[in-house]
């Protein structure tokens, strides 16, 4: 049977519960030592409750014909139970109590100056969960009982089920001094063969250009947002000869430039244009993904970057031709793309009413640190606030960061998994290894929390020593 054990093993002196820190008052037939309590030990179990102690009269002195009762008694609010009575007796007193047996069958008698080992079991109710203990006191002379009497405090008992409660470190986010941001793309535009002008109306042209229209239209329509650049960085694929290619690729980025140009009054510092003549790179990723036949003789000579282009080019047609005719026919064409990437700047934010209605229409405007200015306003632990949490780390997926904010939202719930997973993308600060300890601790595996608490603990993170001393307390890891 399991037992929870409330023990004092200092010797500990008695006081008054009326006034703790005041002297005991001595009597003329008593010392001025107030009873003195060794040993002390409250157990429980399922149904009972044990009290165990040792009670020091060594150094009390009555007149031969008085005796002092004490009484342990569990009280809270308006329960109370008497245990076993010690009555300590001066000689005729404790002679006369042998003789009539006046006293209850349980209590326990003693002469002056004696200890006595105590111990009583009575049933465990819900109140004593956080009852006082306490040792009345009353006292008798020649069969008289005084109205007078005292009670000193032994414990507050707490047998409350002990839960690990860690706290939870959520980082604030550095704010941003302008919050720039990129929007991406590629289009596959046609050109006839060897052209390197814009055809609007050829083969996918129309869809191809207006995806690049789109996403500038979208953010020049936005009054929080500032273009500042528009990059175009036009590919040509590897067939034929390096230097038309490289014609090819530098034409056709400019005709597309040239095309922005003629749709939008842009200054002429925001538009960029770079080109690569052939786009080996995204031969190769696709190569490596792919389960071609010759894989690795075709990544070989891929990667044969010391050849002139035509050489590789001759090699790859010439060492694995049914291959290279594949990948002309269906890869070859998606090389040939003009990625874009328009850059802009989103005004910042500073209302928290205006923050928690962007959050709710457009939370990609939003930085970290103006999601976090709305977390503040919020009651921790709240659905909202740990809405904030879900909502930064959804659009900064990578960021240390949101994602050791998200854990700990996580952990909070148990949800243990996603914890698990926002933790691996948190990074390695201090705060990210005190979250790993807690998530440890809440899987069970006490070893690795208690070595995660203990690196924490010497980077500064104060929480990471309370959380290993609730694990001791609790019994689930060592003493130190």
């Amino acid at each position: 049977m399991k037992l929870q054990i409330l023990s004092i093993a200092a010797l500990m002196l008695l006081t008054t519960t009326a006034a703790a820190s005041a002297p005991i008052a001595p009597e003329a037939a008593r010392s001025d030592a107030a009873p003195h309590v060794e040993s002390f030990d409250v157990e429980r179990s399922a149904n009972n409750l044990l009290v165990t102690m040792q009670l020091d009269f060594t150094s009390l002195k009555l007149k031969s014909d008085r005796e002092i009762t004490y009484v342990p008694v569990l009280s809270a609010e308006d329960s109370r139970i008497e245990l076993p009575r010690v009555v300590v007796a001066g000689r005729n007193r404790y002679i006369q109590n042998l003789r009539h047996g006046d006293l209850p069958d349980d209590a326990l008698l003693c002469r002056t100056g004696k200890t006595v080992d105590y111990s009583a079991v009575v049933p465990y109710e819900p109140w004593i969960e956080t009852a006082v203990l306490s040792l009345e006191e009353q006292e008798c002379e020649c069969g008289v009982t005084s109205a007078s009497s005292r009670s000193y405090r032994l414990a507050s008992l707490d047998f409350t089920e002990k839960v690990f409660s860690p706290a939870y470190l959520f980082v604030t986010p550095s704010a941003e001094l302008e919050k720039i941001r990129n929007a991406r793309g590629s289009a596959y535009i046609d050109f006839p063969v060897n052209r390197t002008e814009i055809q609007t109306g050829y083969r996918r042209n129309p869809e191809e250009l207006q995806k690049i229209r789109n996403t500038i239209d979208t953010l020049r329509s936005d009054a929080d947002i500032r273009i500042v650049s528009v990059s175009i960085e036009g590919f040509a694929s590897p067939e034929g000869p390096y230097d038309n290619n490289e014609r090819l690729a530098k034409g056709r980025t400019k005709a597309l430039a040239d095309y922005l140009r003629g749709l939008y009054t842009f200054d002429p510092s925001v538009m960029r244009t770079t080109w690569v003549a052939e786009d080996w790179d995204s031969l190769r990723r696709y190569v490596a993904k792919s389960e071609i036949a010759c894989k690795q003789e075709i990544l070989s000579i891929i990667d044969m970057t010391d050849l002139a282009p035509d050489a590789r080019e001759w090699r790859l047609k010439t060492t694995c031709p049914e291959q290279y005719r594949f990948l002309l026919d269906n890869v070859y064409p998606g090389l040939r793309h003009s990625d874009y990437a328009v850059e802009y700047v989103i005004r910042s934010y500073a209302d928290v009413e205006e923050i928690k209605a962007v959050m709710k229409s457009a939370p990609q405007k939003l930085s970290l640190h103006e999601m976090n200015i709305v977390a503040q306003s919020l009651e921790p632990g709240s659905d909202e606030y740990c809405e904030v949490f879900e909502v930064a780390v959804r659009m900064y997926p990578d960021d240390a960061v949101a994602n050791l904010n998200a854990a700990n939202i996580a952990l909070g719930r148990g949800e243990l998994e996603r914890a698990a997973g926002y933790l691996s993308k948190a990074g390695d600060t201090p705060e990210a290894v005190y979250a790993r300890g807690i998530l440890a601790a809440k899987r069970g595996d006490y070893a690795l929390a208690a070595g995660l608490f203990g690196q924490a603990s010497e980077a500064g993170i104060v929480q990471a020593a309370e959380a290993a001393a609730q694990l001791r307390e609790m019994g689930l890891i060592g003493q130190k």
